[in-house]
């Protein structure tokens, strides 16, 4: 007679069981790495896709800040003017003060990059290498905090990307009509008229300087109610902006 086979038991049973977790972790573990990276690609092809559509004149972004306002109906104030309505002292002072080499790199300032990296390296308190196309794409897609630090390995190649497809002036006007200027307050036809009564168009050398050295916090500098570190600060870029030549060539 043949050998009648032994019942599995619970032990056995145990350990097939036993066997198969690892391998079940690690398939549970791959689907999740490739879900993670479907996602990443989708969400790099969101900006690719819009600065496509964000080159032609006509079309009027706005900013994850704005986007924000209207999710938690604050509300805000954005007019849209075309950067031929601005007066031109007012982005000559933006870029005397914000990013004096705007119309040379592609993007990304490289020689700041490289001094804020060293001041890094050396332990020393670094300071800020945003260009205006890398604050543009930051306001258009991306968060301010937290993560700053992941959301500038973001915004490095985004900025060269952006720059490569549009124009210094398109990415002039763009930011200059997504910029905040104060809570709820974003383009300069809407800072020109809070502050100061008047138009972009209309916007003395003065009052261009006070709202291009409030840009780097809005919220707590008010080029409508300067103090006297600010009124410096605007006499400064006044005078840079009156000599500025070839440094905003890139916006005739």
């Amino acid at each position: 007679m043949g050998r009648v086979a032994e019942p599995i038991t619970d032990h056995d049973t145990e350990g097939l069981d036993m066997a198969s977790r690892p391998r079940s972790r690690r398939g549970d573990y791959r689907r999740l790495l490739w879900r993670a990276l479907r996602v990443a690609v989708v969400l790099a092809l969101i900006p690719a896709v819009l600065t496509f559509l964000y080159m032609p004149s006509f079309v009027h972004p706005v900013s994850t800040l704005m986007l924000k306002d209207l999710a938690t109906f604050s509300g805000y104030d954005r007019r849209w003017v075309s950067i031929d309505d601005v007066a031109p002292v007012l982005a000559n002072s933006v870029i005397m003060s914000e990013d004096g080499q705007f119309c040379s790199h592609h993007g990304v300032d490289l020689g700041e990059l490289k001094g804020v990296v060293d001041d890094a390296m050396a332990g020393e308190i670094t300071r800020g290498a945003s260009t205006i196309t890398m604050q543009t794409v930051k306001n258009l897609f991306l968060w301010s905090r937290p993560l700053g630090s992941v959301r500038k390995v973001v915004e490095l190649p985004l900025a060269v990307y952006f720059d490569a497809l549009m124009s210094k002036r398109r990415i002039m006007e763009i930011y200059l009509n997504i910029a905040e200027w104060g809570p709820g307050i974003y383009g300069i036809e809407a800072a020109a008229r809070y502050h100061f009564g008047v138009s972009a168009k209309n916007l003395s050398r003065r009052q261009a300087a006070l709202l291009a050295v409030a840009l780097p916090n809005p919220i707590t500098r008010d080029p409508g109610k300067p103090g006297p570190g600010l009124r410096r600060l605007a006499a400064l870029i006044e005078r840079r902006a009156a000599r500025a030549g070839a440094y905003v060539g890139c916006l005739d």
